[in-house]
């Protein structure tokens, strides 16, 4: 009973430095995996709370003065609060600058004439930046997720090689001298489907929570370009909302007669 036992600890024992390797790599890479998925998590947990915490306070935003203080007390504390730092900037670019219209080539045939045009290519820019800083991480998971099933496969096929070896060189063919080394060579696909499966959801899902993110990152940039360049307060056009400020030429034109922006 001892002798046919059959279990991952015999495989280790049958296995060679090819196994062993293979064995190493998974290893590796499951654990790089969850430290990515446990890292990520924290992540997102901390930029919900704090991106809670800001909107909330933005909201209660009514004059640009306002909005230059909440941005002082939170720059750098979450996306949100540096896309505000982002508007601002832009901004104050555009004082400085003392004109009334800025132009800047950013790539063959696209420009920037007007002051609308600069902050709201700063922000587009900031929230580039962030869903960057979000992706970060994403590309080792996608890898795992893909790669483990083919080094586990290898291992079974690397195992099964080397027990059909120890058979014909016995020249004993029956099952139970079959099943057992084959069956111990398949762990390595089931240990390639262990470390893929969730590298796979885990990807998918922060996929997704980077998505949605994006989306209301996009909005809370529409919400301080009307801050600050038609002077709406932040309330009316916070993210929560269900309706978007439009930043269309014409709208943004029209009601910057009307209203008094810090740009």
């Amino acid at each position: 009973m001892a002798e046919s036992s059959l279990g991952f600890a015999r495989f280790l024992t049958q296995t060679d430095t090819a196994g062993l390797c293979v064995l190493v790599i998974l290893t590796a890479m499951s654990l790089l995996s969850w430290y990515l998925i446990a890292s990520r998590l924290w992540q997102y947990a901390t930029i919900r709370a704090r991106n809670r915490a800001f909107i909330a306070d933005f909201r209660r935003v009514d004059r640009p003065v306002d909005a230059e203080r909440l941005r002082i007390a939170t720059v750098g504390n979450n996306p949100f609060a540096r896309l505000l730092n982002e508007g601002f900037l832009a901004c104050q670019s555009l004082r400085e600058a003392g004109r009334n219209s800025v132009r800047k080539t950013d790539g063959p045939g696209f420009e920037l004439t007007s002051p609308d045009d600069y902050v709201s290519a700063a922000l587009a820019h900031g929230v580039a930046r962030e869903m960057r800083h979000l992706e970060k991480g994403m590309t080792p998971l996608a890898s795992i997720a893909s790669t483990a099933p083919f080094i586990g496969l290898f291992g079974t096929v690397w195992g099964i090689f080397h027990a059909m070896q120890a058979i014909a060189l016995s020249a004993q063919a029956s099952l139970d001298k079959v099943a057992g080394p084959v069956g111990e060579a398949l762990i390595m696909t089931a240990c390639g489907l262990f470390v893929s499966i969730p590298a796979l959801l885990a990807y998918n899902a922060f996929a997704r929570l980077n998505r949605n993110l994006g989306e209301d990152m996009e909005c809370f940039a529409h919400a301080v370009f009307s801050l600050l360049g038609l002077g709406l307060t932040a309330g009316s056009v916070a993210p929560a909302d269900s309706q978007a400020v439009e930043l269309s030429g014409v709208t943004a034109r029209t009601d910057m007669a009307k209203t008094e922006g810090v740009c």
